[in-house]
């Protein structure tokens, strides 16, 4: 999936138990579409916008029942050194380093405060075709009730430097590897319900935020939270009709000032 940095976000990839009602939301609301399900693989179905890769869907593994979600995954040149830098810095394992073919080897990990995340270690799946357009990967943000941990964490298995956001109102860092910002980290306070478990929420690219928000709900989905217009762009954090978080951004609708960060690195 990726050749980038060590830490960079390269691929996202969702599961769910109607994989094709997946297919059909996801391709309404942001005009993917797909190439062949690959059944030696557990039916991975890749999803392009603008006929690049953007992102992968595909059902839970036989005989197991998982709820929807989505997953981000960090690149790596050495997934099984980076298996042994989670363990060593508190996080669990969930899924061992594993070879897919002739595309890669994944892990499947969790953070001390239980977000769960992937780590790809390239080869010829080289991850995101594209970026920050339309239907495209643009940012996700580490949602945790153990800020200090992931503030721990993630900087010692990446090695991102970590700007936390001056404002008493929100506890946000900002995690990088040296320029622009990678990774968001956010505080979850008393309006999540406690049954919300810690994740990864994965944004991507839209046109128009709001026109988004309203087909999503025509869809079936439900809106969370926004549409809310920041210095990065209007936003909107969202549940797909099986129940996966996500959230959407528009990146050239945008206001207010921007925030002034504190390198805590």
């Amino acid at each position: 999936m990726s050749a980038e940095s060590k830490g960079a976000p390269c691929w996202a990839d969702g599961t769910f138990g109607d994989l094709e009602g997946a297919k059909r939301f996801y391709g309404e609301l942001l005009g993917w579409t797909y190439g062949d399900s690959l059944p030696e693989y557990g039916n991975y179905t890749q999803a392009y916008a603008d006929g690049k890769a953007v992102a992968a869907l595909s059902p839970p593994p036989p005989g197991q029942e998982a709820p929807s979600a989505w997953c981000l995954y960090l690149a790596t040149p050495d997934a099984a050194a980076t298996a042994a830098q989670v363990r060593e810095h508190g996080g669990k394992v969930l899924v061992e380093p594993m070879r897919i073919g002739d595309f890669g080897t994944m892990v499947l990990a969790a953070d001390p405060g239980g977000v769960v995340f992937g780590v790809w270690q390239a080869d010829a799946h080289k991850g995101f075709e594209a970026q920050a357009v339309p239907g495209a990967y643009t940012w996700a943000e580490v949602f945790t009730r153990d800020p200090a941990k992931a503030d721990a964490f993630f900087p010692a298995v990446f090695g991102y430097g970590v700007k936390h956001v001056d404002d008493d109102a929100i506890d946000f860092s900002l995690y990088d590897l040296g320029a622009d910002p990678l990774l968001g980290r956010m505080k979850m306070g008393d309006e999540f319900p406690s049954e919300v478990p810690a994740h990864l929420n994965v944004y991507f690219c839209v046109e128009d935020c709001d026109a988004v928000v309203e087909k999503a709900t025509s869809l079936g989905g439900q809106l969370r939270y926004g549409p809310m217009t920041m210095p990065f762009g209007r936003f909107a954090s969202l549940t797909d009709p099986q129940g996966a978080a996500f959230s959407v951004i528009d990146p050239t609708t945008t206001g207010g000032e921007m925030p002034k960060v504190i390198d805590v690195s």
